[in-house]
């Protein structure tokens, strides 16, 4: 039985480092908050506002380090007060995903595209998924206890020597089955 601690995800932004220079000035840094639980993943101190066209969410956390491309994950709660219809993607899948304006303190950027609902999945070091028969990308079931038992289908794996074994829901998918970080979930593998 594969036990996976679970990280629950709010909304947040991940920046290029072109975007972060626009948004908090030039040759910016993100000022590390505290470590997510990936190695290497922060949340920073930084917040940014996400405008849509029915609304805005001030103070989203930007996390770290900078990425190739900018990308914004919400709920779907979220995007009804943004009013956005954002596809459910793997992260760094933004191609044809929703537009937004990002506002930081310095400036502001029209996004063509890059709002995402994060797929739900499990972050695995090679090791453990062949331990357990799991492959990269492949998709399985994960449930939990609680007074809100439920079993997530449709659980994305994703496989590298740069993970933390973690299974990753966003604010919505955790509020309706009582989950909280580190809370145990089993793969039904």
């Amino acid at each position: 039985m594969l036990k996976i601690p679970a990280g629950v995800s709010n909304k947040h932004v991940h920046l290029s480092e072109k975007d972060l220079a626009i948004l908090f000035g030039p040759n910016y840094q993100l000022t590390h908050f505290k470590d997510l639980g990936q190695p290497g993943q922060f949340a920073s101190e930084e917040k940014a506002d996400l405008i849509g066209p029915k609304g805005t969410i001030s103070n989203v956390r930007v996390l770290g380090p900078t990425r190739g491309q900018t990308q914004v994950e919400i709920s779907r709660t979220d995007s009804f007060k943004l009013g956005l219809n954002p596809p459910v993607r793997d992260s760094g899948d933004v191609k044809g995903s929703e537009p937004i304006t990002i506002k930081g303190p310095e400036g502001s950027i029209d996004l063509k595209e890059g709002v995402i609902i994060a797929k739900r999945h499990i972050h695995i070091t090679p090791d453990l998924a062949e331990k357990y028969g799991l492959k990269d990308k492949q998709m399985i079931e994960v449930s939990c206890t609680g007074p809100r038992a439920l079993t997530f289908g449709q659980v994305l794996v994703r496989v590298s020597e740069n993970f933390r074994l973690e299974f990753h829901v966003d604010i919505d998918e955790a509020n309706a089955a009582f989950l909280k970080n580190d809370d145990i979930v089993v793969a039904n593998i």
